[in-house]
């Protein structure tokens, strides 16, 4: 047996909990592994409010991101051993000792990375990526982000200022200096929010990656009346109203691996601000429902 966290029914904190289940043998496509490190992320507690369905077949463990090592191999899958060290998307829940990964969307772990910040790739990073893809901006143009402080928000602005863009964000003044620490300039949301970023921007924004969602989103799309260029992470129900779209989801594993490259080389920082034992996982969870962690937060498993 190994232990798993995650909820038996849908609703808040309340139904949170730890429980034990077989190790799980791998079905086709899928990677067995021992888990060391699992990302968190809002769609953990969305999909535990029931947000994104009811269909789970409960108790059901919850991470939807983790790094460990191999211990057996599915059917059909090429390119992985057992003892590897790997990443990627989960397919049971990365908050527990043991999981499975699916293998179409996993990559090795670089040396220099390490399973923590391996582990928080997989998520936020490559939705970051994604939505980048998506805009197709050119070097030189000016892109804001809404919620930049947080773990897409983070890696958004340095892939786009590696890109040559000028980057702006909503955040806090309390997250000022981290915002700044990447290149980026900070607008303080809240009431005013447009006049402060035609400020920032007198020649005007060309590109909105959204990930608040909300009134927070109808605010901030006044300062596009051409909506393609405006895309969300957090609402696609809002950003349909709006004439902009979602951010569509085309990661590979091709891409987690040129994710990991660039932070082996330095040149992206994944910023985990937040460290919790499987133990704790439901501190970890909380910290990012309340809304406001800054960068990553990630389950360490022993």
């Amino acid at each position: 047996m190994a232990k798993a966290f995650g909820f038996a029914d849908y609703g808040g904190a309340e139904v949170q909990e730890f429980f034990d289940r077989p190790v799980l043998a791998p079905g086709p496509g899928r990677l067995a592994i021992t888990v060391r490190a699992a990302g968190v992320n809002p769609v953990d507690w969305k999909i535990r409010r029931g947000h994104l369905g009811r269909e789970r077949e409960l108790p059901a463990a919850m991470g939807q991101e983790a790094a460990g090592v191999v211990h057996e191999i599915g059917p059909g899958v090429t390119g992985f051993t057992p003892g590897d060290e790997v990443f990627g998307l989960t397919a049971a829940g990365g908050f527990a000792e043991q999981t499975l990964l699916q293998a179409e969307l996993s990559a090795l772990v670089p040396e220099a990375v390490g399973f923590d910040r391996a582990a928080v790739l997989g998520v936020s990073v490559a939705t970051a990526d994604d939505a980048l893809r998506q805009l197709a901006l050119g070097a030189g143009r000016t892109l804001l982000i809404l919620g930049i402080a947080g773990g897409v928000g983070s890696a958004a602005a340095q892939l786009a200022r590696s890109q040559g863009l000028i980057v702006l964000g909503t955040a806090s003044d309390a997250n000022r200096s981290y915002v700044e620490s990447f290149g980026a300039t900070q607008v303080r949301y809240g009431d005013g929010v447009v006049e402060r970023i035609a400020e920032a921007a007198p020649d005007g924004v060309d590109a909105i990656l959204d990930l608040v969602g909300g009134d927070a989103l109808r605010a901030v799309a006044a300062v596009r009346t051409d909506r393609t260029e405006l895309v969300s992470a957090a609402d696609p129900a809002t950003v349909a109203e709006l004439g902009g779209r979602p951010v569509t989801r085309s990661t590979t594993s091709e891409t987690l691996a040129a994710l990991a490259a660039l932070v082996s080389s330095g040149d992206l920082d994944p910023h985990i601000t937040g460290r919790y034992p499987l133990d704790r996982a439901a501190e970890a969870i909380a910290a990012v429902e309340s809304g406001h962690a800054r960068g990553k937060v990630v389950v360490e498993v022993s």
